[in-house]
């Protein structure tokens, strides 16, 4: 593990999903999964989110119609927290869920919406 690219991608992953949920997940890694949120870390959150090539709000965009399209309700509820963190509004992460019902299919657009209120009512948005 490069230990630079981890705390980079570790600072960025704070910011977009926040602090709390980032900073539990690494203390309740163990020996099984902690090499899991190393690479998550220093590759996702760092190699690839702290690029110049697009700014966080794209790849936020990019990434809920990625997750929704793969039905991952889970990822979908932490990635529609970053979103609205990097300054998408609720009406584009409802344009982004209308696209995907369209390309990936009504039922995991229908769980999109689903989640992401599930999201703005604890966020009180």
């Amino acid at each position: 593990m490069n230990k630079e690219a981890f705390e980079k991608g570790l600072a960025t992953r704070r910011a977009v999903l926040g602090a709390e949920y980032v900073d539990n997940s690494i203390k309740n890694a163990d020996d099984f999964n902690m090499p899991m949120q190393e690479l998550v870390t220093e590759y996702c959150w760092n190699e690839i989110w702290n690029r110049d090539d697009l700014p966080r709000k794209t790849r936020s965009f990019l990434n809920l119609a990625m997750i929704t399209a793969l039905n991952r309700p889970h990822e979908l509820k932490l990635h529609v927290r970053g979103a609205i963190n990097n300054g998408l509004t609720k009406e584009e992460i409802r344009g982004v869920f209308l696209q995907a019902a369209i390309y990936c299919g009504v039922p995991a657009a229908i769980d999109a919406f689903r989640v992401a209120k599930e999201v703005f009512k604890e966020m009180e948005i």
